[in-house]
């Protein structure tokens, strides 16, 4: 019997050792495990949702050459099926897991394109999910994306540094983050027309040139306000551009938003009310496509034919349309049209679809933005005032407020 303790402590001695051998190989045993991950796809959003059984420290940043999202864990484990079942999408072409410190793993996430990391945050369980850390991404350009590049930009929850778990959290279960500088939305003001280019004639005689001009100007002093913008104008003068070159200078600005801003006049001298326009090579109706006609031969203006000279530039613009681009405008079109009702008379059926030129830009969110009809005595009354253009310019403040509010909250699920 002596002997028979004997060897059971002997054989407890050995498994105590083995234990703290692997203890200190290991640094630590794993207090949570990632067993999933999916991938969901928005409108110009990336949500990646990782599935684990506890909650854990992490930090998350991008690097460089090639173009990588990188995701540093503490305390957990992760099954390595999850670098190769990787839901179809437009951002990450693979992903591959690596050691990150002495209890952590690596998850490297290759990027096709280049994107920023707009929040992560750890979700405890709730319905039939268990515990889920998520991290939300937006699409951007090279400039964005470079300049956030580097731990300096890193999103983390405050125990990483320390290894250790926080186990407190927010009424709305969000995990205190580290969020990073939020990037400036550039915006780009257009006033229509312009110089030799009068547009539209009002019935005083009043010029569409000098109305939309106003109004740009009222609506930017109105944007300037908020830090998150940063807000240009086409034209704060009266000088004539071309409607390609104004494209041209929101792509060179590498605009988030482009607002097109312009009134209209008919025969009908009872027409009245605001309209939207976004694009489309079919109108939603032949007076549309008409507007369009008229507005797309501004070019022709002072022996500048660029519609006839860049027609196959053109063509390769709207062939280059993309559809995140077009889903982006026509959401934008909505928050117009809702905020715009609020406060003025507006047409029927007033997002409209029509091929403007100035709305071609493959890669920016675009409107045109008809304020009223200028051959309507009444309207073109409203329209010279002040006070009127203020009301539509803080209606317009709080569409462009939603539109971009609503893409930093998109989720997939």
């Amino acid at each position: 019997m002596r002997l028979l303790r004997q060897n059971l402590c002997i054989i407890g001695l050995r498994w105590l050792m083995v234990a703290a051998v692997s203890l200190f190989l290991t640094g630590t045993v794993s207090a949570a495990e990632i067993s999933g991950m999916r991938i969901g796809q928005g409108i110009g959003t990336v949500r990646i949702v990782f599935d684990a059984d506890s909650e854990f420290n992490y930090k998350v940043f991008l690097l460089n050459s090639p173009r990588r999202l990188v995701v540093d864990t503490q305390n957990v484990s992760v099954n390595p099926s999850i670098a190769q079942n990787m839901d179809a999408n437009s951002l990450v072409s693979s992903t591959r897991l690596g050691a990150a410190g002495v209890d952590g793993v690596r998850v490297v996430f290759d990027l096709l394109k280049p994107a920023v990391v707009k929040k992560a945050f750890m979700l405890p369980p709730q319905s039939n999910f268990g515990w889920r850390f998520v991290i939300d991404m937006e699409m951007a350009s090279e400039r964005d994306f470079a300049s956030n590049v580097g731990n300096d930009h890193a999103v983390s929850n405050d125990s990483y540094n320390q290894g250790k778990t926080s186990t407190a959290h927010s009424s709305s279960s969000k995990a205190a983050v580290s969020a990073p500088k939020r990037r400036q939305k550039i915006i780009v003001l257009d006033p229509g027309h312009g110089g030799v280019d009068p547009g539209a004639i009002g019935v005083s005689g009043v010029y569409e040139k000098n109305i939309v001009l106003s109004m740009g100007k009222e609506l930017k002093e109105l944007l300037d306000k908020n830090p998150d913008y940063k807000v240009y104008l086409t034209r704060n003068r009266d000088i004539f551009i071309p409607l390609r070159d104004r494209v041209k200078i929101a792509r060179r600005y590498d605009a988030d938003l482009f607002l097109s801003i312009h009134a209209d006049s008919a025969a009908n001298r009872n027409a009245t009310g605001l309209s939207v326009y976004t694009l489309s090579e079919t109108a939603s109706d032949k007076e549309a496509a008409a507007l369009a006609e008229k507005e797309n031969k501004s070019d022709i203006v002072a022996g500048l034919n660029f519609a006839e000279h860049s027609k196959e530039v053109s063509d390769v613009l709207l062939n280059l349309a993309q559809r995140e681009t077009l889903n982006r405008s026509a959401e934008f079109a909505t928050f117009m049209v809702q905020e715009m009702r609020k406060s003025t008379h507006t047409l029927d059926n007033t997002h409209r679809f029509a091929g403007f030129a100035v709305l071609k830009a493959p890669d920016v969110p675009s409107v045109l933005m008809e304020l009223g009809y200028l051959s309507n005595r009444g309207e073109e009354k409203l329209l010279r005032q002040k006070s009127y253009r203020h009301k539509l310019a803080v209606s317009a403040q709080k569409a462009i407020d939603k539109y971009f509010e609503n893409m930093r909250h998109a989720s997939v699920f």
